[in-house]
């Protein structure tokens, strides 16, 4: 799915930009004295044994409207729950982003539904999505996206209209949005093909009376994923296509705190497991897990699904200590971050009697995201490359 390819590496010369706080001094680490170097799981008996602690089954499945086939033309490049884990909104190459609430979803998987059956409202955008993130200060009321024209756009929900664009990437696709709380303060960020990551104050943005703040993490290498501490810390992980994440603090943006090398592909995704633990996914086929306290530590490589040149999705259940991935295979991956072995393997499709998906590509799981409430259960939503949403729930075993 052409649209959804990864970003290739871009060489070019680093540029920084001025400290967000001049009075703060971050004790720097020398990155080239920390070598990688990825723990062994020789000798635990329970490491060597991966072992899946959760009873997972399909329990929705959800395709087009007026057919039970999609197409391509309908790819899911993003998912994303709401704080109360109530709302899902979806968006892709179709550009519109959906709503769904989850307990309008029935207990049935081996019916087919229609999104109309279940859709709340959908928003139509003038773009291809490549990102959704809800804004944190909106009570779930404005969500975030990132356009493939290179503009980020927020949407009220409720109102269903848009309240607030930035356009400062060029018209270069932008891959990735997210925000955090800090100090106050609503703090957004996107990464773009441009090279840069772009971060600003919403209130001062809004009002017009501040300028972004602009890295180039990876020396002008295409930024395929932004995300912030969600525990409210002041880090950033980045993931580039220079084949390196990087994690900065927002304080002091002059250069990383620490670069990951490890990944020998573009390095598509880069998320918080917590705030000392990074979970990187690359189109080398591997998750790594990195200890950032320590530097630039491998704490672990997962390796089990298929991924070469597309975005499949990372999502992490910090609750429970899963990750979750789609893969070029048609599959639904899920790792225990104890084990570098998945522990769950879905095909996408099967059981919920939506086979014979359609289109002239090849399929693949394209976005995947946990719902982060609750601990005793869970639920997974993936999104396919023909537009397919497959949930799945459950239960400790």
């Amino acid at each position: 799915m052409e649209a959804l390819l990864c970003p290739e590496i871009i060489p070019n010369i680093r540029s920084s930009i001025d400290d967000l706080s001049p009075s703060f001094e971050w004790p720097m680490k020398s990155l080239s004295s920390l070598a990688p170097m990825e723990s062994s799981d020789k000798g635990d008996k329970d490491v060597d044994k991966p072992r899946c602690e959760w009873n997972l089954s399909l329990s929705a499945a959800i395709v087009a409207s007026g057919s039970a086939k999609t197409a391509p033309s309908d790819a899911i490049g993003a998912i994303e729950f709401d704080s109360t884990g109530e709302i899902l909104a979806t968006g892709g190459i179709s550009r519109k982003i959906r709503f769904y609430r989850m307990s309008s979803f029935p207990d049935s998987p081996t019916v087919v539904l229609d999104h109309g059956e279940v859709l709340q409202f959908c928003i139509c955008t003038p773009a291809k999505l490549s990102s959704l993130r809800w804004r944190p200060d909106s009570s779930n009321r404005v969500i975030g996206s990132g356009d493939y024209d290179g503009v980020v756009t927020e949407y009220d929900a409720e109102k269903r209209v848009p309240v607030f664009e930035r356009d400062e990437h060029g018209g270069r696709r932008v891959w990735s949005v997210d925000y955090t709380r800090y100090t106050g303060s609503v703090i957004g960020a996107s990464g773009s093909d441009d090279g840069t990551v772009q971060m600003w104050d919403s209130r001062a943005a809004e009002s017009g009376s501040a300028e972004p703040s602009k890295i180039r993490p990876g020396g002008g290498s295409a930024i395929c994923s932004v995300e912030f501490d969600p525990t409210g810390g002041p880090s950033l992980a980045v993931g580039c296509a220079d084949r390196c994440a990087y994690v900065y603090d927002i304080r002091r943006l002059v250069d990383p705190v620490v670069a990951l090398e490890g990944h020998s592909k573009t390095v598509s995704y880069a998320r918080f497991l917590d705030p000392r633990t990074v979970v990187t996914a690359s189109t080398d086929g591997s998750l790594k897990t990195w200890d950032v306290s320590e530097g630039r530590r491998v704490v672990r490589t997962y390796r089990g699904h298929v991924n070469s040149r597309n975005f499949v999705g990372l999502s992490v259940w910090r609750h429970g200590g899963l990750l979750a991935s789609g893969s070029e295979d048609d599959n639904v991956v899920v790792y225990d971050t104890r084990w570098g072995d998945p522990v769950w393997i879905h095909r996408f499709g099967v059981g919920s009697g939506h086979t014979g998906r359609v289109g002239t590509d090849r399929q693949f799981v394209s976005s995947v995201c946990w719902r982060q409430v609750g601990e005793d259960g869970c639920v997974l939503v993936a999104g396919g490359s023909d537009g397919v949403l497959e949930v799945f729930s459950g239960q400790h075993n």
